[in-house]
């Protein structure tokens, strides 16, 4: 019977060790070309990354290619990465800047008045529920949380008349 019972217990130990591990098994993939969020928890564009200060936005390019200098939103919760644009043409501009297809809009932001970088969760953006020619969009709150960041919903900028709906925490 001791012998049963440590067998038991090696047994359940072993076990334990196999389900902690496969939990900590995953993708190492860290891009994507359709939306989805990114690996650790983030957008999986640069705009709407997390950030502390625009120095921790956009890695890995030149920011003075950017059509607008990079900022960092710390009124968001965890910072959001963006930059300064004119159009929406500005947002994307820069070969590396986007790394998925997600539309990015140029919006004020708030009463700043600045023109900045967000992705889009307009209707115009949101894909058919299901491939029926009139089924319904799909919401767009799961579609920011789906594409762009588990903790974004869609939102307006707040930019007064120029506002746009996107994706923001």
């Amino acid at each position: 019977m001791l012998q049963l019972s440590k067998t038991l217990a090696l047994v359940t130990a072993s076990l334990a060790l196999v389900v902690l591990s496969a939990e900590g098994c995953g993708s190492s993939n860290t891009g994507t070309t359709s939306g989805g969020t990114a690996p650790d928890g983030g957008s999986p564009e640069q705009t709407g990354q997390s950030c502390k200060a625009a120095t921790d936005c956009y890695p890995g390019l030149d920011g003075g290619t950017l059509k607008g200098a990079a900022q960092c939103l710390t009124q968001v919760p965890n910072g959001y990465c963006t930059h300064a644009c004119q159009t929406d043409a500005d947002c994307c501009a820069v070969p590396g800047e986007c790394r998925t297809s997600l539309k990015q809009v140029c919006s004020p932001f708030e009463s700043t008045g600045q023109m900045l970088c967000f992705l889009s969760c307009d209707d115009s953006v949101l894909p058919a529920a299901d491939a029926g020619a009139d089924a319904a969009t799909v919401d767009p709150n799961v579609f920011c949380q789906s594409n762009a960041n588990a903790t974004f919903t869609c939102r307006s900028t707040g930019g007064g008349s120029k506002n746009r709906k996107v994706c923001l925490p």
